[in-house]
């Protein structure tokens, strides 16, 4: 495994870098995760005293040839607690990401790894509840907030969010908020009963237009589907004249399937934004296809470690 690395790299590979992929191949793991350590071991590697720096410009050209940045975006598999339900317990936009309070620290520093050089990850409660990934709805624009959140609550919310994000409390006596309101940062689905206030509000708040729907003859909209700027996921018993018209109102491709091995409740398992995808344990790697494919992961932004390895190797040719 380690000489068929270094035919595709063109260059030796030394030091740490070595003697992990050795290990890695030992513990017969998994090519994803060898792409993980490569990007890792490569790093080190290359800003030491091994390589001239044609060859790092040379391994910094494949490594962005064979979709490193790529690869390591994509679905992240976790749980809170032993529950798979993570799209209960969080709430991920573009702007920031909320996650319940009360959890162990290897969910949190999931989040944090993934996001947290690009938006904040505020622990939080709403209502006096974990299931705040149930109760609000937001997007990178605003997040709007049931009546019975408390005051402590909301200021914390207000101190914890970017500045241009607008934190909103509603009065409307469904209060899920988060099964009554799918949305993106342009577009939102809403339960049929919602009040017309209510409509209103969304609608300033998250800066969208606001569409009453079903998701396959399911009010709770914000239950059966998940979608971002890019792509959607909606209940598997969507028919393809549903599919269609959801489509164009969303203007994002979208796709009938499941979660967490055939749960119909796609926002539960899941949350999204146009970058990255957080699905509960139990989410099949079938179903993980789907989701990298459909909301479009593989073609996100570099990760943190693809940026570090390009700042790196810039500063040692320069």
């Amino acid at each position: 495994m380690l000489k068929s690395t270094q035919q595709i790299l063109k260059v030796p590979i030394f030091g740490d870098a070595r003697a992990t992929l050795i290990r890695s191949s030992r513990v017969g793991q998994t090519s994803k995760h060898l792409v993980c350590v490569l990007s890792s071991a490569l790093h080190k590697t290359l800003i030491g005293d091994h390589c001239c720096k044609s060859s790092q410009v040379l391994v910094f050209q494949n490594c962005l040839h064979l979709g490193f940045g790529c690869d390591l975006i994509m679905a992240t598999r976790l749980q809170f607690e032993n529950s798979c339900e993570v799209g209960v317990f969080s709430k991920l936009t573009n702007a920031y990401c909320l996650v319940a309070i009360g959890g162990s620290e290897n969910f949190y520093s999931t989040f944090e790894a993934e996001l947290a050089d690009a938006i904040p990850v505020v622990k939080t409660s709403i209502a006096g509840t974990r299931i705040i990934g149930r109760l609000c709805a937001g997007n990178k624009k605003g997040l709007l907030l049931p009546h019975n959140i408390t005051d402590q609550e909301l200021q914390h919310l207000r101190n914890s969010l970017p500045d241009q994000v607008v934190v909103q409390r509603i009065d409307e006596r469904l209060s899920a908020l988060g099964n009554c309101i799918a949305c993106n940062d342009h577009v939102a689905l809403t339960h049929t009963d919602l009040d017309r206030e209510t409509e209103e509000l969304i609608a300033d708040v998250l800066g969208v237009e606001v569409f009453r729907q079903t998701i396959a003859g399911n009010i709770l909209v914000g239950s059966f589907c998940a979608f971002s700027n890019r792509g959607g996921l909606v209940h598997p018993h969507t028919s393809i004249e549903d599919l269609d018209e959801l489509s164009t109102l969303l203007q994002v491709p979208l796709v009938a399937g499941t979660v967490n091995r055939g749960s119909e409740v796609i926002a539960a398992g899941m949350t999204v934004n146009d970058w990255t995808a957080f699905c509960g344990s139990d989410t099949t790697a079938t179903e993980l296809s789907v989701i990298e494919s459909v909301f479009k992961l593989r073609e996100a932004q570099p990760s943190a470690i693809v940026d570090e390895m390009r700042k790196s190797l810039i500063d040692s040719y320069v």
